[in-house]
């Protein structure tokens, strides 16, 4: 096998089983996080992926041979798990690939009170205790298990507890009836939200319940729209007031409106944010580098502070502690709770808006007809050789450029704001991929904008390729 660094990403653990993911690396991986995190016990839950039930095993086997009790989730959402690591004050280990095809597996990693852990808060430290383990135990792989020499193990469901919690960030006596069609894309959606909207005053309607990590539907990625059909003509069929997209993991959610048109991570934040503030007024709420700009203003015009922050959740959670903001969202369909521990949850964010088409008793088209402001490209992707050369390539062209109307910040990549549109574009931290994102007044001057700089980058990479000077 390559070395761990393939399968080490920023924000956490991914790869595929099992050339680059098996139960030999678990386990030392396993005994690395308890080595890491030190304390008397650790959180361990899965997703739907059949490979998750024996690397899951020996990972909490490594961790046991540390002396770490390890208390098994089972199956469960990603944000159960940090609701468990928050409620419980232990930290916690998730396995799961959330939107990757059926061929990946991984692990997200979070301390107690579910504060995150990232590159530069403790993963590169787990990856060098793992790496140095499984070097010492070289071609002969890992000793064998000594069952009695192991800390305890013990099964436990937070459930019943999960989704008590998530129903609290709602008035039910304000809720109405309401229908509602959840595509849970056969991820962990399946499992949490009839948990959760058990009780409450709404018909759901849900899409590929059944757990099933082959994913034999389509793939569990609310943010293409290919991934929406079904979901989108379900809503029409039923006269539903809203859809609910969920990813494989069930921390994202992409909402659909009655009319069956998708509604962008941007807007959805937005209008939990309008939400929020007259829950909490004056409060501050977050928002990504990427967020339309119809988010900030919506903040304002709320009545919050608003506070830009890069894209990633180990970013955002630490912004929220700093400032103690209330909300938190990100465009690609993260929204984070003060509540909820400052962690991320789909379905939180989801219940607020369906509160909101309570309370209101309008359709959401017309709650977010006045937010719709501005057109976007959405992520668009493209591959260089060398994604962080390129950024600085085209910040040095416009800032050789001049003029007022330039170079915006450096927060996350570059951003560039041109009066009337602006666009941000940053590497990927997980692929050789530069990441564009263009948002202008109408469809037709994003194409062109988004044309105008992709052929800035083409040229700026084949530069690159030929290694002319800049």
């Amino acid at each position: 096998m390559s070395s761990l660094s393939d399968v080490f990403k920023a924000y956490d653990i991914r790869g595929t089983v099992p050339d680059q993911l098996s139960p030999e690396r678990f386990r030392a991986i396993g005994a690395a996080v308890a080595r890491f995190t030190g304390g008397p016990r650790l959180l361990v839950a899965r997703d739907m992926r059949n490979s998750g039930v024996a690397l899951s095993a020996a990972f909490s086997d490594g961790a046991r041979s540390e002396g770490v009790a390890v208390v098994d989730l089972g199956l469960a959402s990603t944000d159960m798990l940090y609701f468990a690591a928050g409620s419980l004050d232990a930290p916690g280990a998730m396995f799961t690939a959330s939107h990757n095809p059926a061929a990946y597996n991984g692990l997200k990693l979070c301390l107690a009170g579910a504060r995150p852990i990232g590159r530069d808060t403790g993963l590169a430290e787990i990856e060098a205790t793992a790496e140095a383990l499984l070097a010492a135990w070289g071609s002969s792989g890992p000793p064998p298990v000594d069952p009695a020499a192991l800390a305890p193990r013990e099964e436990r469901s937070v459930l019943d507890a999960y989704a008590e919690h998530v129903r609290s960030f709602v008035d039910r006596d304000r809720l109405r009836p309401l229908v509602v069609v959840a595509d849970t894309a056969n991820g962990m959606g399946g499992l949490v939200v009839p948990a959760v909207f058990a009780g409450l005053p709404f018909e759901v309607d849900i899409l590929y319940p059944e757990l099933d990590g082959t994913f034999p539907n389509h793939p569990a990625d609310p943010i293409q729209p290919e991934n929406l059909v079904a979901l989108k003509q379900a809503v029409l069929d039923h006269g539903a007031d809203v859809g609910l997209a969920f990813d494989g993991d069930a921390d994202r959610v992409f909402l659909v409106d009655e009319r069956a048109e998708p509604v962008s991570g941007s807007l959805t934040t937005a209008l939990v944010a309008s939400s929020m503030l007259a829950k909490h007024p004056g409060a501050t709420v977050l928002y990504n580098c990427i967020s339309s700009r119809v988010v900030p203003e919506v903040i304002a015009e709320s009545g919050g502070v608003g506070v830009r922050t890069r894209v990633g959740h180990s970013f955002i959670k630490q912004v929220m502690a700093d400032t103690g903001a209330v909300f938190g969202g990100e465009h690609s369909g993260h929204y984070y709770f003060r509540d909820n521990y400052r962690a991320d949850s789909g379905i939180i964010a989801a219940l607020v808006v369906l509160e909101l088409l309570s309370v209101t008793g309008r359709p959401l088209s017309e709650l977010l007809r006045p937010y719709r402001r501005y057109a976007a490209s959405g992520e668009i992707n493209t591959e260089v050789p060398d994604p962080a050369a390129t950024v600085e390539a085209m910040a040095a062209e416009v800032e050789a450029a001049g003029g007022e109307l330039g170079i915006s910040d450096r927060l996350d990549g570059l951003t560039v704001d041109r009066g009337d549109w602006w666009y941000n574009l940053r590497p990927s931290n997980t692929e050789p991929l530069l990441r564009l994102n263009v948002e202008a007044p109408d469809d037709a001057t994003c194409a062109r904008r988004v044309e105008e700089v992709q052929a800035a980058l083409a040229r700026l990479a084949d530069r690159e390729r030929k290694g002319s000077p800049s």
